[in-house]
């Protein structure tokens, strides 16, 4: 079957390039068994190439199961890859086939990939390079012959880097890698999808389809979309709604994009100094204690400036100390002795302090503006809690804690 076939088929919308070339790679390694690692951000539609493979592969009348590894909770996600015993755990009455067992001599779709725990990705291991596993709970070594297709919109080498992904795994599923292109990678198909997208709804609700003026066409060609195909039928719908006029202006379509969020959360740049093992937390502690010292320091020199005395200079360079966004926050250095440790210790960023030539109290509150950020970028992507935790640059679980900790309800 050529691409275009495959296009048609599985309502696939779009003429670029680099679209094409997966839709071939996917066509071309489905009468093979080799494992296929699909990767693209999410929205992009990763999860009709699985369906290719199956579709044209000679398990096509075998079982094919599609797993969202990210939506299933870590306790319980080897019961439902792997199986169960009776009495594996609590509340397992009976056994249970898993997934790898029901699909055998099949295809099993293992969405999100990225986001299994390690101790289920050695599990995974396992079953890649021999074929066997083993029920939660059983001693009894099972084999199964199933097909892998793996996909994910986290980035892989980086996430071996810092430990959260096992590199011998990823060799394994990487065997035939497969890239979908981001919607902005392939603008031309822009004007194709929302054309698509507004004729469906139209025709589904009985209503006429919306259309752009050219102003507005060029807008939605140079927006980001971060969302990606997802996005833009998400805004097409929206508008084909709320909008009574059918033709819609640069202006009107300016209401319904979103503007890009940006994490301001401060990351901090690691000093020669620092103690080892000193969380986050406190090093960000001690850099408000240092430049509150420094800040009291430049008022007095003010001071004595404003009341005719020499300006005493015991600054030498400024040293980065963080960066908020692309800005970056420098703290001065001074000849003077260092912070000591009880000094750091017996520091509150939340106390209200005076400083020299001051006679109102300045407050520094690293929890109020934690969570007013988390707030802002739960409401700029609507709730969705994995949207924001990336635009936070902090991993989902962290923003749970934070959520709980201080009591966000949206």
């Amino acid at each position: 079957m050529d691409v275009q076939a495959i296009k048609r088929t599985f309502g696939i919308i779009g003429t670029d390039p680099k679209l094409d070339r997966a839709i071939g790679i996917a066509v071309q390694v489905a009468a093979t068994d080799l494992t296929v690692l699909i990767t693209g951000e999410s929205g992009t539609g990763k999860d009709v190439f699985p369906k290719i493979i199956h579709q044209n592969s000679a398990r096509k009348h075998g079982q094919y199961f599609a797993v969202n590894c990210g939506a299933i909770p870590e306790g319980t996600i080897d019961s439902e890859l792997f199986g169960h015993e009776k009495g594996a755990f609590t509340g397992a009455v009976g056994e249970r086939k898993g997934y790898f067992e029901i699909a055998d001599k099949g295809t099993l779709f293992l969405d999100e990939v990225g986001e299994l725990p390690l101790s289920t990705q050695a599990r995974l291991l396992r079953v890649l390079e021999n074929g066997e596993f083993i029920r939660v709970g059983g001693s009894k070594v099972m084999k199964t012959n199933v097909r892998i297709v793996a996909a994910t919109n986290v980035d892989l080498p980086l996430a071996i880097e810092k430990g959260r992904f096992r590199e011998d795994l990823y060799y394994r599923l990487n065997t035939i890698p497969i890239h979908i292109p981001a919607l902005r990678e392939r603008k031309a198909d822009i004007p194709l999808l929302f054309r698509k997208f507004a004729s469906d709804f139209a025709e589904r609700n009985h209503i006429p389809a919306i259309t752009l003026t050219p102003d507005a066409m060029k807008m939605m060609e140079n927006y980001r979309w971060d969302g990606n195909v997802r996005q833009l039928k998400n805004v097409t719908e929206q508008i084909s709604i709320m909008e009574t006029e059918r033709t819609i202006t640069a202006e009107t379509l300016a209401k319904y994009l979103p503007v890009r969020v940006q994490s301001n959360l401060p990351v901090l740049l690691p000093r020669e100094d620092t103690p080892e093992g000193m969380s986050e937390r406190d090093l960000l502690y001690r850099v408000l204690f240092d430049m509150k010292k420094d800040i009291a320091e430049l008022r007095a020199q003010v001071n004595n400036i404003s009341s005719g005395h020499p300006m005493e200079t015991n600054y030498t360079q400024a040293t980065p100390v963080t960066q908020i966004g692309d800005t970056v926050v420098t703290r001065v250095s001074q000849t003077e002795p260092e912070t000591t440790d009880q000094e750091f210790a017996e520091f509150v960023p939340a106390e209200e302090t005076h400083y020299a030539g001051s006679s109102s109290p300045e407050t520094l509150s690293l929890e109020h503006h934690e969570k007013e950020m988390i707030i802002k970028a739960l409401e700029a992507h609507r709730g969705k809690r994995k949207d924001a935790a990336k635009a936070l640059g902090i991993s989902e679980r962290t923003l749970y804690r934070k959520i709980n900790e201080y009591g966000i309800n949206l």
